[in-house]
């Protein structure tokens, strides 16, 4: 049987910010963010559970202080709530979609304009549970917005800039992998076809050896809570 509640455990983190309210994190690839089942040990709850002794218990025993997720092989910047005054503010600008977030991603191909905005709704996959899909019966409303930075010609991928309206679950993989440009290194929603049309044998090697999408959450704007 696991715990019922997180337990503490040293893990390094990369802090950069902290305060007597919130604490925002640079999450590496490859950390869950809270547990759950299948992981309930390593997680990034239970590096701060190490790291704090106030965080907000409104999140539940094994959510504390968790106010939105990044997925498991996606880095970068994520806050946590240290109160439950903080909590219920910041949770309030996530369902007011009033929270500013911009994530960098390596695509396969070129996307035809330099910016653009797709607005498609997601839901649960109809057959395959572990994914989501824009087809989905039952389905939410989803916009990103994005901006290509550069197109890189000898092999075909394109280095954007995501800016997200709003915050489903695998929104961004979702969104770009139906529109024919997947994530570079995505384990779920990427397409073996797309490796084989690289031709650089090396590149292709280190893609295939990376843990997983190349995605970045670069930026987190919200209102401080005091």
């Amino acid at each position: 049987p696991e715990p019922a509640t997180a337990l503490p455990e040293d893990i390094p983190l990369h802090i950069l910010y902290e305060d007597q309210d919130l604490i925002v994190i640079n999450k590496p690839a490859g950390m869950v963010v809270h547990p759950a089942a299948g992981n309930f040990h390593g997680t990034l709850v239970n590096a701060l559970l190490y790291h704090c002794d106030d965080l907000a218990g409104i999140g539940g025993k094994l959510r504390p202080g968790i106010v939105h997720r990044i997925d498991k092989d996606t880095s970068g910047v994520l806050v946590v709530t240290k109160n439950d005054q903080a909590h219920q503010h910041l949770a309030e600008q996530f369902r007011q979609h009033r929270i500013k977030r911009e994530y960098l991603a390596l695509i396969h191909g070129h996307l035809s304009t330099r910016t653009g905005t797709i607005d498609q709704p997601l839901g649960r996959h109809p057959v395959q549970r572990k994914k989501f899909s824009t087809k989905a019966r039952h389905s939410k409303r989803a916009v990103t917005h994005w901006h290509v930075i550069d197109n890189f010609a000898n092999e075909k991928f394109s280095l954007i800039r995501l800016r997200l309206e709003t915050g489903r679950t695998h929104q961004i993989r979702v969104h770009l992998s139906e529109s024919g440009h997947p994530l570079v290194g995505d384990p779920l929603y990427g397409r073996r076809a797309e490796l084989n049309t690289i031709k650089d044998q090396e590149l292709c090697a280190l893609i295939s050896q990376l843990p997983g999408q190349a995605l970045h959450a670069h930026t987190l704007g919200f209102i401080h809570p005091r």
